[in-house]
């Protein structure tokens, strides 16, 4: 075989494990991201079951971290082990896996501190900006902002989107609605690892109470 062959065989290859290696980070980000779509849910539930819901997070969250402590232990407990060693990421390898904890914190928070509507803004920008602005940035993102570790125009943008339609479709104002997304957007593109689920539905749902 000549130089170029071997060069060609050999550069086929690595291409080969690359995509493989982006469709399984793609799969794994969709797996995510759809935990993540399933939180615009929670608004529905603390309309008409609102202390219930707010306990069965609580729960939620105890039985979950209680989960991880015992995997990190090698004891692995029944479908909670097995989707969090799915959906966790290559930074979260053999540590505690935080995004789930983050998330229902967030929702909590957001619950408690606002009123329904203005929490459920809150919510829907976390499950609609944030989670779609990480699955098109990983998709279709091509130019990184710097000193975000890695986030995208293409994701920002999304975020905005996202949060704006939401937002709107529950107060019905353009100017507040921009207002929020905006502020999503900027919130999303500070690379807070997963400290932007607390931070995002917090923040919205604050921003929400104080202009309308």
């Amino acid at each position: 075989m000549s130089e170029r062959d071997r060069y060609s065989v050999q550069t086929n290859f690595q291409t080969g494990i690359f995509q493989t290696q982006w469709k399984n980070s793609i799969l794994k980000e969709l797996f995510r991201k759809t935990i993540h779509l399933c939180s615009a849910f929670v608004p529905l539930f603390l309309k008409y079951f609102y202390y219930q819901t707010i306990v069965l997070l609580f729960f939620a969250l105890i039985f979950y971290s209680v989960s991880e402590i015992l995997r990190l232990k090698g004891k692995n407990i029944p479908l909670v082990s097995k989707v969090t060693e799915v959906a966790a990421r290559k930074r979260d390898e053999n540590k505690f896996v935080l995004g789930p904890v983050t998330l229902v914190i967030g929702i909590i928070l957001a619950s408690l501190l606002w009123e329904q509507d203005k929490a459920t803004m809150g919510i829907f920008a976390l499950a609609f900006g944030d989670g779609f602005a990480s699955l098109f940035g990983k998709l279709f993102g091509r130019v990184h902002i710097p000193f975000t570790q890695g986030k995208t125009a293409c994701g920002s943008l999304t975020c905005f989107f996202a949060v704006y339609v939401s937002s709107f479709a529950v107060c019905r104002s353009c100017l507040v609605s921009l207002v929020i997304a905006i502020t999503a957007m900027l919130a999303e593109v500070i690379p807070m690892k997963d400290f932007d689920n607390v931070v995002i539905p917090v923040l919205v749902g604050g921003l929400g109470t104080l202009l309308l």
